[in-house]
């Protein structure tokens, strides 16, 4: 069932209506947010970066910074792991770190459910089968996030992401926003074995090694 005509509006109102409500409802908790950050770790508050987004369009995601700066002798995309501060590793396992994704929902970026959005380099590495995962908008959470998140394998994620494509409804949407909450209070599936969050995706078939942000 694709997202076109009364279905794709009918998503688009209920993700500007839910998003809306849900910035109102966690506002203070925001705002807690962002002075801890800024008492702890300074500016920026926000972390912004480019990803790909409905048709491979260009957006600029918004988290909450979970990460110091690299020190001199850090290489950033290789300590991760080193650099989240107790802050930031609660943010992420309370997914607060997510919440001003709700500003990009609003803004028609991403939907509430739909394939995460990754980082830009991944594009040339994906198969064409992969890349269907932007044919419809990234979501805050989605399929892959609520069936193991960041426990599956690269392959496992885009295969759950091409399935939620070619099976889309206001149905599914409602159950993984459902599923969403209950994993979010298990805290499960926060991170790859051994890793920050997920090894870097070289590609399928390619070694793994790298951490990503």
């Amino acid at each position: 069932m694709r997202q076109t005509g009364w279905r794709r509006r009918m998503k688009r109102g209920l993700d500007v209506s839910v998003a809306a409500t849900a910035l109102v409802a966690t506002a203070p908790v925001m705002l807690g947010t962002a002075c801890a950050i800024r008492a702890t770790m300074g500016s920026p508050v926000l972390f912004r970066q480019e990803r790909p987004g409905r048709g491979e369009q260009i957006i600029k995601i918004m988290k909450f910074r979970s990460m110091r700066d690299p020190l001199p002798h850090e290489v950033a995309s290789q300590s991760d792991a080193q650099r989240i501060t107790r802050l930031g590793a609660f943010l992420r396992k309370s997914s607060i770190d997510e919440l001003p994704q709700l500003v990009n929902i609003l803004r028609g970026d991403m939907s509430l459910v739909g394939p995460r959005p990754l980082v830009k380099q991944y594009l040339d590495r994906y198969t064409l089968e992969q890349r269907r995962r932007h044919d419809v908008m990234p979501g805050l959470t989605g399929w892959a996030q609520v069936n193991g998140r960041n426990g599956l394998s690269w392959e496992e994620k885009f295969a759950h992401d091409v399935w939620y494509v070619d099976h889309w409804s206001l149905r599914l949407d409602a159950k993984i926003l459902a599923k969403t909450v209950v994993q979010v209070l298990k805290r499960d599936g926060i991170s790859s074995d051994g890793h920050a969050t997920m090894p870097e995706f070289m590609g399928s078939g390619s070694a793994q090694a790298e951490p990503t942000t």
